[in-house]
This record gives C-alpha cells, sequence and structure tokens, in this order.
C-alpha cells in the first residue's frame, strides 16, 4: 500500500521531501518494505522512536534504520532524563547542523550573533548523566512493561470482546503502554464506560492516541 502510494505521487511529479515513520506503544512498525519504497525513490526515511527505545526489529533497534532517528526521555517513557530526547544519525553534516540548531545558532563570531533561528534543545550536563544512569536499566524496566501486559492478558485476555495488542513476529515490543481494543457489542459495556468504572477505581486509563483512519476502540492501561 505505500509503496503504491508513492508509485502515484511519482506520476504526479509530487514525491514527499521526507517520510515519517512512527513506532508506537512500544513496538516498532513494519521497517524494511517503507525502507525499501523509500530507496528506490531517494526519500529520506525518519523514525519517531519515542516509544520503543528497547524495542528490535529483526534483531536491531528501530530508529536505527532511517536517515535520523528520534528518541524522547520524556517522564513518561520507558527510561527518563525528566525531559528532552536524542537524535541519532550517522551523517556528520546532519550531526553538526542539528548541533548548531541546538545550541542558539550562534554563528562562530566573537560576539553574539544569529543568521539563523536556533533553539536551546540541549540537555543539561545532569540530566545526560541522569539518562545514562538510566540506559543501564532499560532491560530491566523492558522485562517490567512486559511482566505486566502478560498480567493483564492472562487476567482479561479470556473476556469476550477484549483483544490485546499483538506482538509483531518481527521483533520484539516493550509494550510501553498495554492496548487492548473492546468489542461493545461482545464486552457488554462501551471503552468509555470503562475508562469511567476505572476512574471510580483510582485506575488510570485513556484512550490512544486517535487514528488517522479507522475509527477503533482503543483502550490503555499504565503502571
Amino acid at each position: 500500500m505505500f509503496r503504491e502510494a508513492l508509485d502515484k505521487r511519482a506520476k504526479l511529479g509530487n514525491l514527499p521531501k521526507a517520510v515519517v515513520i512512527v513506532h508506537l506503544y512500544g513496538q516498532s512498525c513494519d521497517i524494511d518494505p517503507i525502507l525499501e519504497a523509500c530507496n528506490i525513490y531517494e526519500i529520506p526515511l525518519i523514525e519517531d522512536a519515542a516509544e520503543s527505545l528497547g524495542a528490535s526489529y529483526k534483531g536491531r533497534s528501530p530508529g536505527s534504520f532511517g536517515k535520523i532517528g528520534i528518541f524522547s526521555f520524556n517522564g513518561n517513557k520507558i527510561i527518563t532524563t525528566s525531559g528532552g530526547g536524542m537524535l541519532v544519525y550517522d551523517d556528520q553534516t546532519l550531526v553538526e547542523k542539528a548541533r548548531f540548531l541546538a545550541t542558539q545558532a550562534r554563528d562562530p563570531a566573537p560576539h553574539y550573533q544569529h543568521s539563523e533561528i536556533g533553539y536551546n534543545y540541549r540537555l543539561s550536563n545532569v540530566l545526560v548523566g541522569i539518562g545514562r544512569g538510566q540506559l543501564r536499566v532499560l532491560e530491566e524496566r523492558v522485562e517490567a512493561r512486559r511482566h505486566n501486559f502478560d498480567f493483564y492478558k492472562q487476567a482479561l485476555g479470556n473476556l469476550p470482546g477484549i483483544e490485546f495488542m499483538p506482538e509483531a513476529a518481527f521483533g520484539k515490543s516493550t509494550h510501553w503502554l498495554s492496548c487492548l481494543t473492546i468489542d461493545p457489542a461482545a464486552f457488554g459495556a462501551n471503552r468509555e464506560e470503562v475508562r469511567l468504572a476505572l476512574a471510580e477505581e483510582k485506575i488510570e486509563a485513556r484512550p490512544v492516541w486517535k487514528p488517522l483512519i479507522y475509527n477503533l476502540f482503543l483502550l490503555t492501561v499504565n503502571v
């Protein structure tokens, strides 16, 4: 489907400047066919791997396939520096440009001069130190989230109308979020009724990100 979409755009002479894929809920998307199509048309692939740190795709980390990989260390991620994130890439030109923009785009001059708009996007040394310490326990955090998912699935997976997000055969999910779908007709209650019932018990749950195409009944449970 993705290759067909690019073929149509190519015939119209309107190919995208870049393609961004998002690895959701701790699981990698199927990268190979997307990357193959991008390479045919020489379109750079950018990976939003904010939710998939610690996951794998065919034995390799999501975020390491595209031109740029983006990771998040926000407070709700599997490891955290309390905020900020990380870009990964192997193009030295991109490295230098990203560092330039992230350090206020200050020109190499003896005085403060800015010929481009820049940002203060650097992690402080203290936050980097926290992040390095968190990396040491990444696998422990992954296994803890996977254990939580297995617990929920074992306890609730046999209920009619409940279906947990499957783990794709091509990789390993961190189960950063434990996600499930609810069929109201089979289950006897809709997503919002379930969410409100959980809230009464002080259990946090919410709908996941709104789909762009399909109107699904989705629910996440955080621990």
